[in-house]
């Protein structure tokens, strides 16, 4: 069997989740990472980390189908042995107030980003359970701690992530498994990037005690030390790193 520790990141081919991958890969983790379906390109993003001297292994699922990160779960089990860390990664915007929020804007925000968190933790959970150690970190957000204008789907279920984590937490500490949530604050990433310029400097700028955007790296050193052994007595936790956007 692979004595090499796995890690699975979800949704792993965005801007956080390509750091995400990165890093775990040069903290010496096999990884391990999902697209979703609508993805076209899967196999440029591959090639892309190949040449960077990255070899991850990339599973095609619908993260918020429990069937579908059941039988995710069993091929990853088959081709890599184990599993040892899992960062639920995975998620979607779909922005509008309340009042003109449609149900499938509700439902696609809940499934893929936290229905995603049961259905591939609750897949995660024997295997670590079976070998009496492992790592689960959710990847939450700045907008669940202070809320957002427009995101009232977004930020229901980025905190619901966190709700998760701390009972979680009590329920498998006594296995060896840790769950912790970590909350960015605005990344420079590609999607935070499209943000029109006067916006960025008149309303999200201001509002970041350190004048800046976070870097995606920034979040992925994070996540490695929760990864890591020496993380063991850190549990229930939600870290925020946000450069002093919300203090809690």
């Amino acid at each position: 069997m692979e004595s090499r520790k796995v890690a699975l990141v979800t949704g792993g081919m965005g801007g956080l989740g390509t750091a995400l991958c990165r890093r775990l890969d040069a903290a010496g983790f096999k990884v391990a990472t999902t697209y979703s379906p609508a993805n076209r390109a899967p196999e440029g993003w591959l090639a892309a980390q190949r040449d960077e001297g990255c070899r991850f292994t990339a599973y095609k699922v619908d993260v918020g189908n429990f069937a579908d990160t059941e039988w995710m779960m069993q091929k990853l089990l088959a081709e890599m042995g184990r599993l040892d860390v899992l960062v639920n990664n995975a998620g979607i915007q779909r922005d509008r107030s309340l009042r003109m929020m449609a149900l499938e804007d509700w439902t696609s925000v809940m499934q893929t980003n936290l229905d995603s968190v049961f259905n591939v933790t609750r897949q995660a959970l024997e295997p670590m359970m079976a070998q009496r150690s492992g790592r689960i970190i959710n990847i939450s957000s700045v907008n669940a701690q202070q809320g957002s204008f427009g995101q009232v789907n977004y930020a229901a279920a980025k905190a619901g992530m966190h709700g998760f984590a701390k009972a979680l937490a009590l329920e498998v500490a006594r296995h060896g498994i840790t769950v912790n949530t970590v909350s960015p604050g605005y990344l420079r990433t590609k999607m935070t990037l499209q943000v029109p310029d006067e916006i960025m400097q008149s309303k999200i700028l201001p509002n970041i005690p350190v004048g800046r955007l976070g870097e995606p790296e920034e979040v992925a050193a994070l996540v490695a030390y929760l990864a890591s052994e020496e993380a063991g007595f850190v549990t229930g936790a939600n870290i925020a790193i946000n450069g002093g956007q919300h203090m809690c």
